[in-house]
């Protein structure tokens, strides 16, 4: 029961394929790019944060050395009645 295609099937069958694979290999290479640029933009992310973190860092530091009394703010200090 084998069912055979004529000549004229077969190529509009290829020609299905091939056009079905040319599709794909395009949203393949659109998502390659894509992934690509996103890479790109975590690694600015990533450096920007870790700047970012070092500026606070020196900020803390700085403001913990220009504190006369020793990085404790009025705020903090609790009455003894608490």
């Amino acid at each position: 029961m084998t069912h055979e295609l004529s000549p004229a099937d077969l190529a509009q069958r290829l020609e299905s394929l091939e056009s079905r694979l040319a599709h794909q290999e395009h949203w393949l290479d659109t998502l390659d790019q894509a992934v690509v640029q996103q890479e790109r933009r975590l690694d600015k992310l990533e450096q920007l944060s870790g700047l970012m973190r070092e500026r606070l860092r020196e900020q803390h530091q700085a403001l913990q050395a220009s504190d006369p009394q020793g990085g404790q703010r009025p705020e903090d200090n609790v009455p003894p009645h608490y």
